[in-house]
Formats: C-alpha cells, structure tokens, sequence
C-alpha cells in the first residue's frame, strides 16, 4: 500500500527562510522552516492525506498504534517493537546547529532508566534522555555545499590550529601566555577528552577558558586568507557572531571542518560530537530524542554526561561512501538495523529496483517518478511523499525525476 503523507516544517530559529519551500515547490511560510518531518515521531508525525486508507486515522503515529501489522509489518513489529524506527528530514540550517553528540544503545537504555528512576520529568530541560533509544544520523547533501563540523579531528592537526594561532599573537598580545591552559590539555594523556573538558567544564565562569575564546575570535578574524586553516578561522567568525563568547567556538577547532558536495554524505555513529552550520540535505536518523549538547546553545549542557558519551577517536574521514548497484542509484548504508537511504535519479534513464526490508517512506524532489510495488503502485511529483507498507517487496523506481527512498536496514 502506498499512502500519501505530508507535514509542515518546524520553525527552528536557524532554519533557512527560502530553502525547503525552493526545494519541493511549496509556499514559504515567511519565517524559519528548519525541518520537514516525515514520519511517526510523536513529536510530528506525519498528516495522512486519505485517513480512510488507514481506517480514519490521521497521522503515522496513530496508524502505527491501531494497526502495526498493517503499517509496520510482522517482522518489522517482531525486530523493533510497534514502532517506526527512522525518522526522515528535509534539514535546512541557515545558521548553525549546537554542537551535539548522541549514546549508543546500551547508553540510551541506562540513561533513561536513571533518569527515570531520579523522578526527573521527560519534558524536563535538564532531562538527556527521552527515550531508550540510540540516535544514529546520516545526512545527504542537496545544497551545492552543505557545511558542517563532524567528529575530531587528528590531534596533530588540532595542535598546529593553536600553534599558528600561539604565533599570531606574539606581535601584539598583551597576555602571550593566554593559550597556556588549552595547550597544558592538548598535552595531556588524554588530550582531547582533557581539552574538552577544560573548555566546557569551566566554561563562561572561567576567566581563562573567557580571555582564550575572545582571543581566538580576534586572531581568527586577522588571520592570513592564505593559512593553512582560513576555513577554520572564518567558521569561528561565524560562530562567533552567533553564539558570541561561547566556549564551544574554540571547540570547533578541535574538529573536523567538511564541507559537503550536493550528493555526498556523512554518517553520524554514536558518541560523534557534530554541529551542522549551513546547507540543505535530506536528513535520515533512528526515532529518537536522545541528544547530549556541547556548546552553541543556550540550552541545558550535562558535561558529565557528554564526556561519558563521547568518542574521542579522531575521525580521519567522517565521509560515507555509497554503493552504486545500477546507474542512478546511491545505496547509504551505515552499519545499523534503523535505516538504510536509497537517492534514485530517475532521470538516468533506467529502472532502478529498491528492495524493501520493512516499512519505507518516499520523497521526490525533482520531476515525476513512478514508484510500482508488488501490489499496488503510485506515481508522484516533486515535493510528494508517500508511506510504503512492507508487502510491497522490491520496488522499481522508473520516471524522469529524483527521489529519496528511506527503509528499515536489514
């Protein structure tokens, strides 16, 4: 069965004001449209356009509860509970997102049963887990360029961004020993966990961590276009003028800074320290809430907690590679059971086949495509999405347009 869904992008005060709208061909609203939700995450589940499809129920997340079989499939039901596990975006950051990292299963699952168990209540600010579920993300650039600080970067590397920054300030620094407390972390055993712990920790409190993020804003803002690291210092600028004084604008150079082409990805696993800062992408990530802040953001920030969560590995290519089993087809498939993105170009002229592996949700966003099943079939047109049941099987995916195919992996 393939049922037609739609929702309304949320309003996210860094949400690009033209992005989604130019993308699948609908009114802007006038202000932020940050995220369009496709899905059954009770925070915005998806509107069903023809609820007598799904026996008068008007969303996703009502269909699932009244009739999970149907929506969800027996097995689906039998691997990942009554429960739609991914949830697919239309993600478009005019401004950057906080930084942000994510717990595995087995952190996701002992964090909420603490939580709980401290009374802590789930609509709480200082609650980190709303949920016992792992919140792995995979976002496709759609954007020319799509702009984003993802995971550490080497240490060595992270050490000559200070370094060129230390000699800078020798001309005319009128404490030359302001990077001391930083480089004594960056030395350390541990130094990443060290330096990030030293920055966040002590935070807006601390006259040293205060005096280091004034004075790498007005270092990087001197910096010669030439260096080495001009992207760096002008995504600290731009943090900057965003989140001013915020420690995690010298966190962000701890960081690998990517810049994404339209039709390449990154993978965000657990314990992956990441902030998006401009573009626009299809988004795919498992249904949940659960997300530890580290900075460029006014909300709640658990040091505590993030440190316990983070991967402090450096990530020497935060990048996933697709597979390409036929012309015009992109296979993304990070190693987990929640998803697996399919990104079919019609328009190359041949069939593509998608096989399903449970329940599946379709956006186009270029021409028309015909998506046929193996028993029933639809035809839909930029910026339609539609919800396809498991026992439609393999799909053939023909037309001239592009659409975005997310599915349960395997």
């Amino acid at each position: 069965m393939f049922v037609a869904i739609s929702n309304t992008p949320r309003d996210y005060a860094w949400g690009s004001t033209s992005a989604i709208a130019g993308l699948l061909g609908t009114p802007a609203s006038g202000g932020p449209e940050a995220e369009l939700w496709l899905g059954a995450h009770s925070g915005s589940p998806s509107r069903i356009d023809d609820p007598a499809q799904t026996g008068g129920a008007d969303d996703l997340a009502d269909w699932i509860e009244t009739d999970a079989a149907t929506a969800l499939g027996t097995e689906n039901v039998a691997r990942h509970g009554a429960r739609l596990p991914f949830l697919l975006k239309v993600l478009a950051a005019g401004g950057p997102l906080s930084l942000q990292a994510h717990p595995s299963p087995e952190q996701a699952q002992a964090g909420f049963a603490r939580e709980n168990a401290a009374g802590i209540p789930l609509d709480s600010p200082e609650r980190n887990y709303k949920d016992a579920f792992h919140k792995p993300e995979l976002v496709v650039a759609v954007s020319p360029t799509f702009d984003a600080l993802c995971g550490f970067r080497p240490l060595a590397e992270a050490r000559d961004i200070v370094k060129e920054l230390t000699v800078l300030g020798w001309a005319d620094d009128p404490d030359p020993t302001v990077f001391d407390p930083f480089w004594e972390r960056l030395s350390d055993a541990d130094p990443l966990r060290s330096a990030v712990e030293w920055l966040l920790r002590s935070g807006r409190e601390s006259g040293a961590v205060d005096a280091l993020v004034r004075r790498v804003v007005q270092l990087a803002g001197s910096a010669p276009e030439t260096s080495r690291f001009a992207v760096e210092y002008a995504t600290v600028r731009s943090l900057a003028e965003s989140y001013p004084g915020d420690p995690g604008i010298v966190l962000s150079l701890l960081l690998n800074r990517v810049t994404l082409r339209a039709g390449e990805a990154l993978y965000l696993p657990a314990g992956n320290i990441h902030a998006y800062l401009s573009g626009l992408g299809i988004e795919l990530m498992a249904a949940s809430d659960n997300v530890l802040r580290g900075g460029l953001t006014p909300k709640h920030i658990d040091v505590e907690e993030l440190l316990d969560v983070l991967d402090f590995t450096p990530v020497d290519e935060p990048q996933l590679a697709p597979e390409t089993p036929s012309a015009g087809v992109h296979v993304f498939r990070p190693d987990v059971p929640d998803f697996v993105l399919y990104d079919v170009d019609a328009s190359a002229g041949t069939s593509a086949s998608v096989p399903l592996s449970g329940a599946a949700i379709a956006l186009c966003t270029e021409g028309t495509v015909a998506i046929d099943g193996a028993g029933s079939s639809v035809t839909i047109g930029r910026g339609d999405a539609v919800y396809v049941t498991p026992d439609e099987g393999t799909l053939t995916v023909t037309g001239a347009g592009r659409v975005y195919l997310a599915t349960v992996g395997a």
